[in-house]
This record gives structure tokens, C-alpha cells and sequence, in this order.
């Protein structure tokens, strides 16, 4: 077994979730969450499909999130991961509808931040160990890293 670390591509000012699923009606189901629960999110959806003709499977409302999305796909190329790069939203307003999709099984990730796939390469394929997420903290909150972050929740109008 090989242990590789893939580093995604996330353009600015998207957000990404990064999911596994079992089933190839997933690609469908997820376009339906993303477009049900706003109108107003650009996305683009890759699905890994893991039996079968073993294609990508591609989605979305936003051409340029969908070829970046497959990119991505691409380089994971694990079985039944799915990954959705999104516009216009945050993943906070999709991820219960996501995991309520009959056909998830896991989040990995929702995320701005940069991102690497741990992946572990074998004969029969590839699978997701898990990610990297971001950056290790620098430090504990202080009082004015405390109001900072409830003025900024405030100001996205995340809370009152």
C-alpha cells in the first residue's frame, strides 16, 4: 500500500465539501440538494464512480466550478468519493441535506480552507484516510479573538 497526500484546487471565493457515497444516482441526488436548497448557489459536482464503466460523473449549474470539480475528481480518483465546489453559499446551508441523501455515507470535509487528501493506494484502487484541513492553530483565543469572531458571525448573518 502507498500513502499519497493530494492537494486540491479550490478557487477563490468557493467553498468545497468532500464526501463519500455508494451509488450512481448519487450525482443526481446531490445536484438536486444543492439547487433545492438555494437558488442562488453556483456549483459544480464530481462524482467517482466505483464500479461499473468507473467514469466521473459531473454536475452542477456553473461550468467552470463542474471542470475544476472534475480536476479535482481526477486527482483523488478514489471510488465513490464525490466532491462539490461551491459559490454564493456557505456548506453550513447544505450539509444536513447532504447527509440526509440516502446515498452519503461520510463527510470529510466543508471547507475554504486549502485542503489535502490523504489517500492510500492499492492494487484493487484507491480510498480517502482522511484530509488535512487548513493550518495547525496558533494559539488560544483571547477575549478580543472571542468578540472578533461573534462580530463577524454576526456580520455574515449567522447569528443576531
Amino acid at each position: 500500500m502507498e500513502l499519497k497526500s493530494v492537494p486540491l484546487e479550490i478557487p477563490e471565493g468557493c467553498n468545497l465539501i468532500l464526501g463519500q457515497s455508494h451509488f450512481i444516482k448519487t450525482v443526481e441526488d446531490l445536484h438536486e440538494v444543492m439547487i433545492g436548497t438555494s437558488g442562488e448557489v453556483k456549483f459544480g459536482l464530481a462524482f467517482c464512480e466505483a464500479s461499473g464503466e468507473c467514469l466521473i460523473r459531473v454536475s452542477g449549474n456553473d461550468d467552470t466550478l463542474q471542470k475544476v470539480a472534475t480536476e479535482n475528481a481526477e486527482a483523488i480518483a478514489a471510488g465513490h468519493s464525490f466532491i462539490i465546489l461551491l459559490q454564493n453559499a456557505y456548506p453550513i446551508n447544505f450539509l444536513n441535506a447532504i447527509k440526509q441523501c440516502q446515498e452519503v455515507c461520510t463527510i470529510y470535509c466543508a471547507t475554504a480552507n486549502p485542503v489535502e487528501v490523504i489517500i492510500a493506494q492499492t492494487e484493487q484502487g484507491r480510498g480517502i484516510l482522511g484530509v488535512v484541513d487548513g493550518f495547525a492553530p496558533k494559539g488560544v483565543e483571547t477575549s478580543e479573538d472571542m468578540n472578533a469572531r461573534r462580530e463577524l458571525l454576526r456580520k455574515i448573518g449567522y447569528k443576531l
